[in-house]
Formats: C-alpha cells, sequence, structure tokens
C-alpha cells in the first residue's frame, strides 16, 4: 500500500507542485493520483471562437471526470490530517463525485447534499456508487450550501465546498500545470466557466504566486465566464462590484447552476488583479461551442463549453484580438452530462430503429453528402 501511495504521490499533476500546495502534507496524502491533463489544439474550436491560436486545457481527464480531483486531493489530505470523523459537501454534481472517491480512498465516510432534480444522473452513479452518502434537497443548490455549512459548525463535519481553503490550493495546479505545459510563457488569455467562483479565486492566487515566483514574467487576464441565466458575477463586475448579487439560477449547464457563489469576494480580487473580465453568455452560446468540441473529437459537459462560447462572445467585440494567445479551460469529462438538449441533434433520425435494408440505404445518403460537401468523419 505504502508503495502505491508513493507511486501515485509522484505521478500526481497536483503533488508535483507540492511546496506550493501543501508543503508539510507529509505522508498523509491521498491521491488517485490527479492532474497531467491535456492542452489541445484543435482547429474547429479555434474558428468557432475567431481565435486562431486558442487551446483547450481538458480536466475532464482527471480520475473522476472534472477538475473538482485536484482541489479533492488535498482537502481529503486535510481532513485526513485533522483526524475528521466524516465530510461533506453541498454540489451541483461534480464536487459530490470527486469527494465520494476521495473520500473512500481515505476510508473516511462521505456525505452530500444535492438538489433534487437538477444533478446529472451520470454524477448521482458515480456519488453513489463511490459509497457517499447522498441527501436530496427540495431546493437550489445555495440552499444546499447553507444547510452543509450548518452541519459542519453543528456537528464537526470537516466541510470541502470551495470555501474550503484546500480546494483552492489543489485547483492552483490547473494554471501551475498549464504554464509549465506551454515551458512557462504565459497566454494573454485564460478563461474559464464561473459558477461558485472557486477556480476564478484559485486561478488568480496562482497566477500571482507564479509572477512572484519569477516563473512568469507577466499575469494573464482572466476571462470568467457564466450562463446568462446564473450571472450574478458578471452582473456584479457589470456595475464595477459594488455590491454583492444573487440570482435565481436557471440554465441547462447544470455544474454552473449557483445563483450566491461562495467564492465571491476572493474572485473579485482575482479579476480586478488581473485585469480581467466576467462575461456572461447564453445557453444556445454554450450549447453551439460544446457542438463544435465534441464534433472534433474532444467532447466535454455543457458547463464546460462555456469557456469557449466566452471567448467567442470577446472575439466577436474585439477584447480579445485575433492575434492573442488564449487558453481555455473545458472542467469537465462528455459523459458528465450527456444528455442532448431539444435545441440540437445528433443527426437526423437518429432515434429511429432501423431494418438492415434501411441503416444501409441511410448509410448511402450520409457518405453521399459527405463526399459532395467534404465533411471529416463524424461531421454532419
Amino acid at each position: 500500500a505504502s508503495a502505491l501511495g508513493e507511486s501515485a504521490l509522484e505521478r500526481s499533476g497536483v503533488w508535483r507542485f507540492r511546496e506550493l500546495v501543501l508543503p508539510d502534507a507529509g505522508d498523509d496524502v491521498v491521491s488517485q493520483p490527479e492532474g497531467n491533463t491535456p492542452l489541445l489544439a484543435r482547429d474547429p474550436i479555434a474558428e468557432h471562437a475567431a481565435v486562431p491560436s486558442l487551446l483547450v486545457k481538458h480536466e475532464g481527464h482527471n480520475p473522476t471526470g472534472s477538475f473538482k480531483d485536484r482541489g479533492m486531493t488535498v482537502a481529503i489530505t486535510q481532513a485526513r490530517r485533522v483526524g475528521a470523523r466524516a465530510v461533506a459537501c453541498a454540489s451541483t454534481g461534480n464536487t459530490s463525485a470527486s469527494l465520494s472517491a476521495y473520500a473512500a480512498l481515505a476510508g473516511i465516510p462521505a456525505v452530500v447534499f444535492v438538489p433534487e432534480g437538477a444533478v446529472a444522473a451520470g454524477k448521482l452513479a458515480q456519488t453513489a456508487a463511490y459509497g457517499a452518502h447522498t441527501l436530496r434537497l427540495r431546493g437550489d443548490f445555495d440552499e444546499c450550501l447553507r444547510l452543509a455549512r450548518e452541519a459542519s459548525d453543528a456537528l464537526g463535519v470537516y466541510l470541502v465546498n470551495s470555501v474550503n481553503p484546500f480546494r483552492v490550493e489543489g485547483q492552483k495546479t490547473i494554471v501551475l500545470e498549464l504554464l509549465q505545459q506551454l515551458r512557462w510563457r504565459a497566454p494573454d488569455w485564460i478563461a474559464l466557466p464561473a459558477g461558485n467562483l472557486g477556480n476564478t479565486s484559485a486561478f488568480g492566487k496562482a497566477l500571482a504566486e507564479a509572477r512572484r515566483l519569477g516563473l512568469i514574467d507577466r499575469i494573464p487576464r482572466l476571462l470568467a465566464v457564466q450562463a446568462a441565466g446564473a450571472a450574478p458575477f458578471a452582473r456584479g463586475f457589470a456595475e464595477r462590484f459594488t455590491h454583492r448579487i444573487r440570482v435565481q439560477a436557471e440554465t441547462r449547464a447544470t455544474a454552473i447552476r449557483i445563483g450566491d457563489p461562495a467564492s465571491w469576494d476572493r474572485a473579485v480580487r482575482a479579476i480586478e488583479e488581473t485585469g480581467g473580465v466576467v462575461e456572461a453568455v447564453s445557453d444556445a452560446d454554450i450549447f453551439a461551442a460544446k457542438r463544435v468540441v465534441d464534433r472534433c473529437g474532444v467532447g466535454c459537459e455543457p458547463a464546460s463549453a462555456a469557456s469557449v462560447a466566452g471567448v467567442r462572445a470577446l472575439a466577436a467585440r474585439g477584447v480579445i484580438r485575433r492575434d492573442e494567445e488564449v487558453v481555455a479551460v473545458l472542467t469537465g469529462h462528455l459523459l458528465k452530462d450527456p444528455g442532448v438538449p431539444p435545441d440540437t441533434t445528433i443527426g437526423a433520425g437518429a432515434d429511429e430503429a432501423l431494418t438492415p435494408v434501411e441503416a444501409l440505404s441511410r448509410l448511402e445518403r450520409i457518405v453521399a453528402r459527405a463526399e459532395v460537401r467534404g465533411d471529416p468523419p463524424g461531421v454532419r
């Protein structure tokens, strides 16, 4: 077991930066391992965003399929260090899946609070499979988080939502790793989906530390992108952050369906210190970007595509120039939330069961159209 633990630690894309994350973690590290996610160049995505040098950093390649694993390895490590008797979180799905997996690895009981009917089935299946106790509440994510905080205070349960500073330390490594992949040449922009604002906070902290240590010679601007139906931070940005805004969130990008972001103050600091921008994009724009990401073989859950949609929106207004270098972070795997929304199609007749003769006829028409249009495989 010890040898396996050392092997996971050595291969972790989080604990590679342990001096900047949790230098005194010692032998208590709980790692799958995680991190080491790819930085991808895909022409269709760059063309969609109208930014030729756009790259995507795909955090869906983490063990449970989202960026949450980077923060969770550190938070659960700290929970083990302090002897937590149980760990808990509120979640729109990705946090609960990650918590459940890492708590199982550490042998610590886990409890998750999720809003009834508002979490993708795949994420609930992960959470249950890894063994967490799932409490489904009538209400939204913000109500779940309030209850989780109350339970933490009253029962001494260790809370691992993004208000936990150790989560932020782990999530810093998304930025540190992408900078390392770029050989410490900072891009002009880093774009990311924004829900509870833990990543926005972590990215700002990572960039400040990297600049202070001389790892980079300039600080990229952050672009935090929210769904228009769940955009309190974007509204706050438009009003110069004069006051905190809360909304009743509604978007089909469920991972960022949050109306009262817990990390508001830290995220404001990150945007201000990086000269950043907060943008709101429609669900239609998010799913249009997702379709492009999916069809070039990369794939992501809907909320992830908000980053690409946001880059496209700023490029259209000239805020991001065509000659600038941009990295858009994809936060979750395609299978996290695979349901197809009503305004998109997999392909004409995709929901029909065909006879062999009908299938061959359909195939002939598909091939003929592809030959005429010059489409690559999989694009129709």
